[in-house]
């Protein structure tokens, strides 16, 4: 049987999000925060003002791990708290300047090991690589479960 790799899909996809999440820490060792406070900070910072019960379902952790996350985060200046105007038992958070700071940083080592791991990746095959996870994205999300058949249904189909 010939195969085209499909069969490494997911061990491809788990490795190359490894290496580049060992690659990213090392390199941000330095700002002194964990890998967990790093996927929160990048969070907030997509979405500042997010609730803190919205942070938990984004990070895939429980509330109250979100909730000491956050604790230990604010006590270093990271993050702040703050009611919700409509409904004062939410509690909001929104990044700090030290945090947005950061963040700017951040974004900085994490496009230093995007480049790192696209060495020898021409740009035509960087953007069908995108356009393959993005579409592999949207097929995994819970309210869109394209079927085969549905699939099969759009092909030839004139717009």
């Amino acid at each position: 049987m010939v195969s085209d790799g499909i069969d490494r899909l997911g061990f491809l996809i788990h490795d190359v999000q490894r290496l580049m999440r060992k690659r990213f820490e090392a390199r941000a060792s330095g700002l002194g925060l964990s890998s967990a406070q790093w996927r929160l900070l990048v969070r907030v910072a997509k979405e500042d003002g997010v609730a803190q019960a919205r942070l938990a379902e984004l990070l895939e952790i429980e509330p109250i791990s979100v909730s000491r996350l956050v604790d230990r985060m604010e006590e270093g200046g990271w993050i702040e708290r703050r009611s919700d105007a409509a409904d004062r038992r939410v509690r909001m958070i929104f990044l700090t300047p030290k945090a947005s700071d950061a963040y700017a940083v951040i974004k900085s080592i994490a496009g230093e090991v995007y480049e790192d791991s696209l060495v020898g990746v021409k740009p035509e095959a960087r953007r069908v690589l995108i356009e393959g996870l993005e579409a592999m994205v949207r097929n995994l999300t819970d309210d869109e479960t394209p079927s085969v058949e549905k699939v099969k249904n759009t092909e030839g189909t004139a717009a």
